[in-house]
């Protein structure tokens, strides 16, 4: 979620690009008549703003209709997007990126001043961007991002129309993998001042420059299409005509679609998964991601009480959860950031940081916190509501949770699940106790989890704030960012105070158990980011 959103390279791995289906000339000579994909989301499009996108739907949409400087391709390696070339200088701090021409849905060329347009957006206080922290290596962007600057002064420029120089305060090994997420993209000026606040709010009101453009979209409804960009500049690559999006928040629903054929693919629940796990549809992959519990710790109840937090905590049997309930091949977590996400010497990094007392189950501890919990506070007791998202998972959690709640005396849990989009309004306003929110890594670093919980990152919604986090964090993108050894030691660090500190409490890492048909070939799944690619996706004929 972003889940709120959400690639193994070098010396990052455990993570990989899966490629769903035969490839090759020989498929590609029986292509189907009909090159349209039906696929199904469990939650509306929010927007599709690249400045203002937060969730996995909105981004998995913006990767297929948009593209960026660099693309994520097969193997989890980076393939050209915009730019066919880049150059990093010595010091690693100037980035030149060579542009392809290449043209907006509408037909207007793609140039360098797009993304030094689309990239101060972002950056400006004004948009309110809750991804501009991403920027931080470049040069000037605090300064532009606080309004102490004008965001010409952020370190981007165009030479020409066809090169963009980017300027780093300090060298960042991953600003590759960035510069292929979504909140880099490029914008189209005269679009956005066309529009203004209604940009991107529907699909009529923006361009794009992707393998598809949007279509059908009005803002609120539950389904819309991707159509083929026939202005694409790599548009004879591009087999399908059509990608048509449903929302289907009913998982008995979506099954009968599936096996209808309406659909061609389908993410099981835990009694699905049980049943058709051994059909030859069923692909199960790993995610890059975790569902988490956050305190709202602006005021109020958890603010200071660590008792309160680890009482919670403990109180949950995260184990049963995965294998009971939710069933579906979900592990439980070890901390924030998810296994298979990173190593180091061949130690996965959620091991590395691994904290028993911030992931485990003890109800009987979890009584005696709970009491000084409310002693500190000064009450007998207390009436909590726990938010989620109105998704099949979302509402198995909260009835969960709650469950599990009646072991602490003296504590009523009450629930409420509303629309994914709400749920991401409220959360931002804070306007909640405890929020069940997600996240999935956008790049394949421990850092792309470890920057939500400093003290300003405005995706730490519950805005827990400890000193000692936040230097670690600094520090791994500062002193020591060329240093891999000090970097790591600075980034387990901050995991393990997040842990002992109940900042959040992990619940669970999915694991993704999907059917796609077996005609549905070239499909590209990462377990960061954006997550599909259907740009290499096509329909072999079938009956």
């Amino acid at each position: 979620m972003k889940l709120s959103r959400t690639l193994a390279l070098g010396a990052v791995s455990g993570t990989s690009l899966l490629l769903l289906g035969a490839c090759g000339s020989k498929n590609s000579q029986h292509l189907a008549s009909n090159q349209t994909l039906h696929w199904v989301v469990t939650a509306n499009l929010p927007t599709m703003d690249p400045s203002k996108s937060t969730d996995v739907v909105s981004d998995g949409v913006l990767n297929n209709v948009d593209e960026g400087l660099l693309r994520i391709g097969q193997n989890s390696k980076l393939r050209p997007g915009v730019a066919n070339a880049y150059h990093v200088s010595k010091n690693g701090k100037i980035w030149t990126f060579d542009l392809r021409h290449s043209k907006w849905s509408n037909g207007a060329p793609v140039t360098a001043n797009d993304f030094v347009y689309g990239w101060r957006r972002t950056v400006k206080p004004s948009t309110a961007s809750q991804f501009a922290y991403l920027y931080n290596h470049v040069k000037n962007y605090r300064a532009v991002n606080q309004g102490k600057k004008a965001p010409a002064k952020l370190g981007v420029k165009a030479r020409g129309k066809y090169q963009l120089v980017v300027t780093l305060l300090r060298p960042q090994r991953y600003f590759k993998y960035l510069v292929a997420s979504q909140a880099f993209l490029p914008q189209n000026r005269q679009e956005v001042q066309r529009y203004a606040s209604k940009y991107a709010t529907n699909s009529r009101r923006a361009v794009y420059n992707g393998p598809f453009k949007l279509t059908g979209w009005n803002g609120t409804n539950d389904d819309w299409t991707l159509a083929k960009n026939q202005q694409y500049w790599n548009a004879k690559a591009t087999k399908l005509k059509a990608v048509k999006y449903q929302v289907i928040k009913d998982q008995g629903t979506w099954l009968s679609q599936y096996q209808s054929g309406k659909v061609d693919e389908l993410i099981t629940d835990g009694p699905q998964y049980r049943e058709l796990k051994n059909s030859p549809d069923m692909h199960v992959r790993n995610s890059a991601s975790m569902f988490y519990l956050e305190f709202n710790q602006r005021d109020g109840f958890f603010k200071h009480n660590l008792y309160a937090r680890r009482a919670i905590s403990l109180a949950i049997d995260k184990r049963s959860f995965t294998h009971n309930i939710l069933a579906d091949g979900s592990q439980p977590p070890k901390g924030l950031v998810p296994t298979k996400l990173a190593k180091k010497d061949s130690i996965d990094f959620a091991n590395a940081a691994y904290v028993k007392s911030g992931t485990t189950y003890n109800v009987k501890r979890a009584r005696v916190l709970w009491q000084k919990a409310l002693r500190q506070s000064g009450r007998s007791s207390v009436t909590l509501n726990l938010l989620a998202d109105d998704t099949p998972n979302g509402k198995r959690t909260v009835e969960f949770v709650q469950s599990q709640m009646a072991e602490l005396p003296g504590l009523k849990l009450t629930t409420t699940t509303v629309p994914f989009n709400v749920r991401l309004d409220r959360s931002t306003q804070g306007n909640f106790d405890m929020v069940v929110g997600g996240w999935i890594a956008d790049f394949p670093d421990p850092i792309s989890f470890s920057a939500l919980f400093t003290s300003n990152n405005a995706y730490n919604r519950g805005q827990w704030k400890n000193r000692a986090y936040d230097t670690a964090v600094k520090n791994a993108e500062g002193q020591d960012a060329n240093d891999p050894d000090a970097r790591w030691n600075d980034l387990v660090s901050a995991e393990k105070t997040l842990m002992q500190q109940q900042g959040i409490v992990p619940l669970y890492q999915p694991t993704q158990a999907q059917m796609i048909k077996p005609y549905v070939h070239g499909l590209q799944y990462f377990p960061t980011g954006a997550q599909w690619d259907f740009s290499r996706a096509y329909i072999v004929h079938h009956k």
